[in-house]
């Protein structure tokens, strides 16, 4: 036998094994057989891109992360925990689901201010970091060096200098580009720096897959922000449509802020091994405003607890349900649970970016979307900008917003967070700010290219639907 023959049937043996290996993992069937495929079709890039990326490791790299999550959440309950608020009966399961399977619990927010742009967050995150007396803390997946990144920087090495502590996590897959300089810089001022689940050599393969994807800021442990804005020189300015990114970001001011601390805190121990569980990181929670969770979900949970919410949601609604997301490549549930309550009757509206910035994702989400515009549900792709928003609004009755996509890799592989809000008020802010996001939108239904693609168009589609959980 040749040497071409020999490394053609060693390439098969290690593909079968690799397929084996897929199949004895139990995971989701989806995404069994998507590495399946790629594994049997391209066996060299297949069981490189399945060792790189596809091989679980979780629950023996986070067992530790898992049991101090439970472990800080309920010391933090013992002061913060309100005996007396009462819970809306329509989402009260919702609620309870997030309390008792990730003691995510329920605060009365004194202030809401929903961001729709750059131009709104930047300035007001700035003049709450200069007005900051005792803390900040910062979890963001992406934190460039840019004009912007520097500008930010800059007004926190201003705070340390004054003694006031500052604390960053940036996720090291999300901020590659950025160069050592700019960290070195920050943490030669005093600021304690730390990468979320750095990636090198040779323990690259257990952790390239899992990022922590969550925007996250706190200061003084009563102002907060939280939603899908990175730290970016993009969600103020861009040359094209593809560089100017529109986005919503949440500034809440009051005990609400609570939740986002906790879940800070819990990640800044998994990065630094520091438990940080003094009384002044916490605020007095209010008695008056509007009730929301921040619910946190990960490749460390036994249920996929954002996902699972949206779920409740969907199948409660009773009038309509808006999304916003920038990848649409749903999971098989939230597919159907969407298609169900269309055909129940629901007014089931989803935007998505007409041009995305992947597109991989952009061929493999064209089917979803046709599947869903069949089912009723009424699509329109945004123009100007690239959407990256991330809400869903139901029922002028409960809103969220995060980081969280409707796709694969939020629900099952990153780490994510978002704010569920329990108030009309806010509902119908949310709602006007999806219905506005609308107008610069155009139907899916008017593409015909879209809705009716060619033969081979809608095979090159459906193929990379295949892959979808991978992406």
């Amino acid at each position: 036998m040749s040497v071409l023959g020999i490394l053609y049937w060693l390439s098969r043996i290690i593909a079968i094994g690799a397929i084996i290996h897929v199949v004895l993992d139990n995971r989701q069937p989806a995404k069994t057989m998507a590495w399946a495929l790629v594994i049997y079709f391209l066996p060299i890039f297949g069981v490189i891109a399945y060792i790189f990326f596809g091989v679980n490791r979780r629950k023996e790299r986070f067992i530790s992360r898992r049991s101090m999550d439970m472990l800080t959440k309920r010391s933090m309950l013992e002061f913060v925990e309100q005996r007396h608020t009462e819970l809306p009966a329509t989402y009260e399961s919702t609620i309870n689901l997030f309390s008792r399977q990730s003691y995510s619990m329920p605060f009365i927010n004194q202030r809401t201010d929903i961001l729709t742009s750059g131009y709104e967050f930047f300035p007001m995150l700035l003049h709450d970091i200069a007005a900051a007396k005792s803390h900040i803390h910062i979890d963001m997946y992406i934190f460039e060096a840019d004009a912007l990144g520097l500008l930010i920087s800059d007004a926190l090495i201003a705070k340390a200098r004054q003694g006031v502590e500052v604390r960053i996590i940036y996720d090291d897959v999300g901020c590659w580009k950025v160069k050592k300089r700019f960290w070195e810089r920050i943490r030669d001022e005093g600021i304690d720096l730390e990468p979320f689940l750095r990636v090198r050599f040779p323990r690259f393969t257990s952790r390239v897959n899992y990022r922590n994807h969550r925007k996250i800021i706190v200061i003084d442990g009563n102002v907060g922000y939280i939603g899908g804005m990175n730290i970016a020189l993009r969600y103020v300015k861009g040359k094209g449509k593809q560089d100017s990114w529109r986005d919503t970001m949440l500034r809440i001011v009051g005990g609400a802020v609570n939740g986002l601390q906790q879940t800070f805190l819990l990640d800044w121990y998994f990065v630094d091994r520091t438990l940080l569980s003094d009384r002044k990181y916490y605020t007095k929670p209010t008695s008056e405003g509007a009730l929301m969770q921040t619910v946190t979900s990960g490749p460390v949970g036994k249920y996929p607890e954002i996902m699972q919410g949206y779920l409740s949601i969907i199948m409660s609604a009773r009038r309509y349900i808006y999304f916003e997301t920038p990848y649409f490549l749903p999971p098989d549930a939230v597919l159907l649970a969407m298609k169900t309550a269309a055909a129940s009757g629901v007014d089931v509206r989803l935007l998505v970016p007409r041009d995305n910035d992947a597109y991989l994702v952009d061929w493999a989400s064209r089917s979803f979307l046709r599947e869903v515009s069949e089912a009723g549900i009424r699509v329109s792709l945004y123009e100007g900008a690239f959407l990256h928003s991330k809400l869903m609004v139901c029922d002028d009755a409960v809103s969220t917003c995060g980081s969280t996509n409707l796709d694969f890799r939020s629900f099952d592989n990153n780490f994510e967070a978002n704010i569920f809000i329990y108030d009309e008020d806010l509902a119908r802010q949310m709602c006007a700010v999806f219905l506005e996001d609308e107008k610069h939108a155009v139907p899916l239904t008017s593409l015909p290219d879209r809705v009716s693609p060619s033969f081979l168009q809608r095979v090159w589609d459906s193929l990379m639907r295949l892959f979808s959980p991978l992406l």
